[in-house]
């Protein structure tokens, strides 16, 4: 049986939790404005990415970066049960800053680490998160940040986008942000780009991991879920970012996200 908790812990200026059991479920190509740090507590799950396949289970530690594209199923028929935190860069930056991990964003040198210790760390944190106890929750979550930054963190430089023609792909990028409830079409954004309609989706790809409409779609998840946070009802959040009616949001929404836009509602307020 697949279950799913989602919820957002107001310590520490704010964090996202989820806690779930999927059997058959799997993420579409997605990336986080946060980092994702997790444990799987039973089963194995199979994490697509850019440059390969990764599996995980018991004992490890998963630390996925914001921007990086990836995609989350089960490597078995049974699934796997995992718990993840998502904070954000600020808050990580704050913490390598302080314990003097040096220059530039902080980064981690690898995406999966077998590290019995530092799982249980990162489980016994997110149980006390989920608990209420707030200081001792502030506690453990800002120590095993710490501790994940001294014994897998490094910094990483801005990374530039990939040019396209006479013009870069972060210039189409910029164009779909602003227009993200009805974006213009692939000939437009080429144009924009100075490049071919092929040329820019093989561009745009390789630049974010995704062609351009799966990025917008990403985009409108992304804002709905800031509109859920408000308050906003499903159904106004799903036109408000450009989505048909609330069941198409509801499919992408989960796809990404991981559950129904009414659940994620209800977990962060």
């Amino acid at each position: 049986m697949e279950s799913v908790r989602y919820w957002r812990y107001h310590g520490l200026g704010g964090l996202d939790l989820m806690h779930a059991r999927f059997v058959r479920h799997r993420f579409a190509r997605h990336s986080h404005e946060t980092y994702a740090i997790g444990t799987v507590e039973a089963g194995q799950e199979e994490i697509r990415f850019a440059d390969g396949v990764q599996y995980t289970g018991a004992d490890e530690v998963v630390l996925i970066e914001p921007g990086v594209v990836h995609t989350g199923g089960p490597h078995t028929a049974d699934g796997w049960a995992y718990r993840v935190l998502y904070p954000s860069v600020e808050q990580v930056r704050e913490v390598a800053d302080e314990i003097g991990v040096p220059g530039g964003t902080p980064s981690f040198e690898r995406r999966v680490v077998a590290d019995a210790r530092m799982a249980r760390r990162v489980a016994a944190a997110h149980r006390v998160a989920e608990s209420g106890a707030s200081l001792a929750a502030d506690s453990q979550l800002y120590t095993l940040l710490a501790l994940m930054l001294r014994a897998y963190g490094t910094r990483r430089p801005q990374r530039q986008a990939r040019r396209t023609g006479r013009r870069s792909v972060a210039q189409v990028r910029d164009l779909l942000h602003a227009t993200m409830p009805d974006p213009p079409g692939l000939t437009e954004l080429a144009a924009v780009g100075g490049v071919t309609p092929y040329a820019l989706v093989r561009s745009f790809r390789r630049a974010y991991g995704m062609p351009p409409h799966a990025y917008v779609t990403q985009l409108r998840v992304a804002k709905a879920r800031e509109l859920l946070r408000q308050g906003i009802p499903p159904a106004q959040a799903a036109v408000t970012v450009g989505f048909c009616d609330q069941s198409h949001l509801s499919r992408h929404f989960r796809r990404l996200v991981g559950v129904p836009p009414r659940a994620y509602q209800r977990g962060v307020q």
